[in-house]
């Protein structure tokens, strides 16, 4: 049975981007057991929560903000941020992990691994500051509004945040149709982008901002958002394009 101060130094080391191998080596404790207490996220003791002052980079923070609404939480007293990333897209683990650094310089970034799925996760009591959207249950059952802060820094980077909200809940794709022209079956391919979120305030924030942006939607349900337009396509694929 470890203290918890013993707890909080091994998941500290862990923090800073050290591997489990390297962090039970130094301390002599299990892999499993440090695994473990990530899993759990055993409260640590409370600490101020001075205000932590702006995010370090803002273009980064728009990104990180559109991750965190769309696939983001925070565990245990809410000082750990975590970000689900599909293993199907390596991109985006790293560009998440960027985003984060980038935030808030110098803080530890990890993965943890779940089945077909990574959580970029990082400790900091500042975690819930930054992202005040944190609460009680699921996002979709209570109110989800940005701070007039935030929403400054969204209006100043509008295509950061809509590209974090697409790489998170959205993709591109590819439909194809055939035609009969002169006599001949044709197919024509026309990419299109679309997001899903079950919360119709993280969704309006969506739209409201593709309009700020001059970008064309349609919503084929209560919570799905289509971006067909050629010239609206265009413009996503300039700014955003497809995950990778």
């Amino acid at each position: 049975m470890y203290d918890m101060g013993t707890r909080k130094r091994a998941l500290a080391l862990v923090d800073q981007g050290r591997s489990l191998n390297s962090v039970s080596k130094e301390t002599g404790i299990s892999r499993a057991a440090i695994r473990s207490w990530q899993e759990r996220i055993e409260p640590l003791p409370r600490m101020a929560t001075s205000d932590p002052g702006p995010p370090a980079d803002e273009r980064a923070y728009a990104y990180l903000l559109g991750l965190y609404l769309g696939d983001g939480c925070m565990r245990g007293t809410g000082y750990y941020l975590r970000v689900a990333c599909a293993d199907a897209w390596p991109g985006l683990l790293q560009l998440c992990r960027e985003a984060i650094t980038k935030v808030r310089p110098g803080i530890g970034v990890y993965i943890l691994q779940k089945q077909g799925y990574g959580m970029v996760t990082s400790y900091s009591r500042h975690w819930p500051s930054l992202f005040p959207q944190h609460g009680p249950g699921k996002k979709h059952e209570r109110t989800i509004a940005l701070e007039p802060w935030q929403q400054k820094i969204v209006d100043v980077h509008p295509w950061e945040f809509i590209r974090g909200l697409i790489h998170s809940d959205g993709c591109r794709i590819t439909n194809w149709t055939t035609r009969v022209v002169a006599g001949a079956k044709k197919r024509y391919e026309y990419p299109r982008y679309f997001f899903t979120n079950l919360s119709a305030d993280i969704t309006r924030l969506y739209t409201d901002t593709l309009n700020k942006v001059g970008v064309d939607w349609k919503q084929s349900n209560s919570h799905n958002i289509s971006v067909a337009r050629r010239a609206s396509v265009a413009l996503m694929d300039i700014h955003v394009g497809p995950k990778y």
